[in-house]
């Protein structure tokens, strides 16, 4: 299996976006693709941004062991196929999580190799007009998700990395060092 770096935060933290721009440094780190029960917004599509499942193909696969994780968030199911972590073959690759906090509790005892980072705003205030300013969610959405954002941002400390995301660059730099750092500089 692969070397597996679990990136969590609140949603409208900007984990996808440093995550995207830490692939581009780092070709060879590849994102596990998510599934999940909600609605694909606008440009997503099928098996590139999600495995976009209904309810009760997710809940089939639930009873089939078939994810290494799985969480209920703001209404919808998400979770991690364990065929996307054992798609990398010989074990030397890097495998990055865009997960929910209970999924990475969840990997955290499943895997307790794998490198946690949580990716916190630089104020709850930053994280209100990063939800609202990216315009794909209705403010009955974006309270559900602040709510879900202040239970998650007291459990950081539950992460021994701890990134503030800024300056996206600044978030990508620090990732990417430890990324380097925790993985002996065999990434490129």
């Amino acid at each position: 299996m692969a070397h597996v770096i679990v990136i969590t935060g609140p949603s409208g933290v900007g984990k996808g976006t440093v995550i995207r721009l830490l692939r581009e440094r780092i070709p060879s780190v590849r994102l596990s693709i998510s599934a999940t029960t909600r609605q694909p917004r606008p440009g997503e599509r099928d098996r590139v941004d999600y495995h976009f499942l209904t309810a009760e193909q997710f809940d089939a696969l639930v009873s089939e062991a078939a994810f290494a994780e799985h969480a209920r968030y703001a209404g919808h199911q998400y979770g991690t196929l364990l065929s996307e972590l054992e798609r990398e073959g010989d074990g030397d690759g890097v495998v990055m999580l865009e997960i929910e906090l209970q999924g990475a509790r969840q990997i955290r005892e499943s895997m307790p190799e794998a490198l946690q980072v949580f990716i916190a705003p630089p104020s709850f205030e930053t994280l209100r007009e990063r939800l609202v300013g990216r315009g794909t969610d209705s403010a009955q959405t974006i309270d559900e998700r602040l709510s879900v954002a202040r239970d998650e941002l007291e459990a950081q400390n539950e992460f021994s990395e701890v990134i503030v995301n800024d300056r996206v660059g600044d978030a990508v730099d620090a990732l990417e060092a430890l990324v380097q750092s925790q993985l002996g500089g065999a990434v490129d």
